[in-house]
């Protein structure tokens, strides 16, 4: 036999290598973390281990755009969640927030707690667990921290926003006043140094449902939302001068605002294009023009005439949202809801009392029926899709998962409120039991859906679990934004809501729905999960030329066409995080990964080197 000089040998794979031509029939070597060879009949004697790939396809590892992973990072480095479907590189400290500085924590401030706590609906104990361990003061100190770490997946960094006026002016000040010239000065001198030091560029964050966490501040938004336009042109004219990315998301409710805002990308205006990453391209329920409105922006922006760099995020999957009881990301743009949301997640007693104020529950009845009754613009709006929020109120479509009352759990909520109804008015047949003595407590008066829905929330608060689909119903119209050229398949929320969401294999999702035209858009949506983000993102990956770091994944064809994407959620214990979390299962659809030559999947488990020492490593800009 040869002398082994190669470590893997994949063999008799039909390899998509990420640069969008029709995938050929080859071997691919790995020696030394790299990609040694390619080609027909490699020898397997001069490799240490032969991997058969027969039927199966390979391709660069894929990246996740859009993730809140910088919590998880330290309790789980290995990301696990992400790995085990293919992810090999992530991009981190998105929508205005991360660690970049430290906890910050100064003048009774927990800007980690306080920030991430409803934006991410993570647990303030996760929050603070997380916080208590932070030993670094610095963007660069940061990088070096995390190159400490047992990595699973390659990690790109944004400096966050709302962390970076902290820094600058103070937790309160920050959510007060506007910076002083010399604040502003500041901020471009420590965004200048954070690009020198491996930063890709910066987030910002415009959605109108981040709020804070701590009193007295439950009523403001994060920092970064009361930056004026002045502020955030400075700050972006340094990413365009360095070529650095810009990730933000758009003031929904001020057509205006975003046209004004994203006008910053086009180079036509300003000289050169600004590299923009934006959330997100949804096809949403409640108001079907919002996707429109998106893709035409972008159209523009990108024209000849205006000359933009800009790419909306479009996710792969139904926008299926689950809600705690009330506590939901959609339902923080609802005043009524966002009452709710204010109180600490542990303080039950604190919701009833708003729940049974007469006051509260006068404006939660006005809020519910709006527009579901009589005529008006309001009722015209519903009916034609066209609403001013997000949050879903049709009570066919919100499926109970889990709730105390076992019998209610797979029912909509619909077919709960006609039950409850028939038990009050004595039709049907009674209700025995447990379910006999709810309706009784809590039930009892219910003569309308508010009413109901106020009945659910007092009942069950936290240990209600149900869920809606938002937006992105209609598969067509997903896998339409996810081929479009001018927008990025992304925006899958890793590492956030643990509890509300789960779009974990979001990119098998892309993968699946791009098949359906066959074998060139298969290499065209690899492409866009692969080269194209890395070319967004300034950094090396997405490509299996020999000399480049091995980070690949084999995906069973057969099984990706088979598997559910609709129902491969499921909540499980995490013991990082001492909390339940939504995830999802894959299984078999995703044989190999591998990470910097490294086997971190294996058909159906983790090999020894995941999570216990590092495989991927901080990306740097490269371009």
């Amino acid at each position: 036999m040869s002398e082994q000089h190669w470590d893997y040998l994949i063999q008799g794979a039909t390899v998509f290598d990420g640069s969008g031509a029709p995938p050929v029939r080859e071997d691919i070597a790995v020696a030394g973390g790299r990609i040694a060879a390619r080609g027909a009949n490699l020898d397997g004697g001069n490799a240490r281990k032969v991997i058969d790939a027969n039927g199966r396809w390979a391709m660069p590892g894929l990246f996740d755009i859009h993730t809140h992973y910088d919590l998880e990072l330290e309790v789980a480095p290995g990301l696990p969640e992400s790995v085990r479907h293919g992810t090999t590189t992530v991009v981190i400290a998105n929508c205005s927030l991360g660690l970049a500085f430290g906890a910050q924590r100064k003048n009774g401030a927990d800007p980690i707690v306080d920030c991430y706590a409803r934006v991410e609906n993570i647990p303030k104990s996760v929050l603070r667990a997380t916080a208590d361990k932070v030993d670094w003061h610095s963007p660069r100190e940061y990088l070096q921290h995390l190159n400490k770490l047992s990595l699973g997946p390659n990690v790109v960094t944004l400096l966050p926003h709302s962390m970076l006026r902290i820094e600058v002016m103070g937790f309160q000040d920050s959510i007060s006043r506007d910076p002083t010239e010399e604040e502003l000065q500041k901020m471009e001198a420590l965004l200048e140094q954070a690009l020198d030091d491996g930063y890709v560029g910066m987030s910002t964050d415009a959605l109108p449902f981040h709020y804070l966490a701590n009193q007295p501040n439950t009523g403001k938004t994060i920092p970064t939302q009361f930056a004026k336009y002045a502020e955030i042109k400075r700050l972006t004219e340094v990413l365009r001068r360095r070529g650095a990315v810009w990730q933000a998301t758009p003031p929904k409710d001020s057509t205006i605002g975003t046209i004004r805002t994203f006008l910053l990308s086009c180079g036509r205006l300003h000289g050169k294009p600004l590299k923009t990453t934006v959330v997100a391209a949804l096809d949403v329920q409640a108001n079907r023009k919002i996707v429109r409105l998106g893709r035409l922006l972008a159209r523009v922006l990108n024209s000849r005439f205006l000359g933009g760099d800009f790419h909306l995020q479009a996710l792969a999957a139904p926008f299926k949202v689950w809600s705690d009881g009330a506590v939901t990301p959609l339902s923080e743009e609802i005043p009524e809801l966002r009452a709710l949301n204010e109180i600490d997640l542990e303080d039950r007693p604190a919701r009833r009392r708003v729940l049974d104020d007469p006051a509260y529950i006068e404006q939660f009845k006005a809020m519910w029926m709006h527009g579901k009754t009589g005529f008006g613009p309001a009722r015209l709006k519903r009916l034609l899709r066209l609403e001013d929020y997000a949050f879903n109120r049709t009570l066919e479509d919100m499926v109970i998962d889990l709730c105390p009352l076992k019998v209610w759990q797979g029912m909509n909520f619909q077919q709960v409120f006609d039950r409850v109804l028939n038990a009050n008015s004595k039709m049907g047949a009674a209700p025995a039991g447990e379910e006999q003595q709810v309706i009784a407590e809590f039930f009892a008066q219910v003569q309308d859906e508010a009413d109901f829905m106020l009945g659910m929330l007092r009942a069950f608060d936290l240990e209600l679990s149900w869920y809606t689909v938002s937006a992105n119903r209609d598969e067509n119209m997903v896998r339409e934004l996810l081929m479009d050229p001018l927008l990025l398949p992304g925006f899958n929320d890793c590492g956030a809501h643990l509890t509300n969401m789960a779009f974990y294999d979001g990119n098998l999702r892309a993968l699946k729905l791009a098949a359906q035209g066959g074998q060139q858009d298969v290499a065209y949506m690899v492409k866009r999960l692969t080269r194209d983000a890395a070319e967004v993102f300034r950094v090396k990956g997405g490509r299996m030329e020999v000399g480049d770091q091995a980070d690949l994944i084999l995906i069973d064809p057969e099984a990706l066409q088979q598997f559910d994407h609709h129902d491969s959620a499921r909540r499980i214990y995490r013991d990082e995080f001492q909390h339940d979390q939504l995830v999802n299962r894959t299984d078999g659809v995703v044989p190999l990964v591998m990470v910097n030559g490294h086997p971190a999947w294996s058909s159906d488990h983790f090999e020894a080197p995941f999570g216990k020492q590092q495989l991927g490593t901080v990306l740097e800009t490269v371009f």
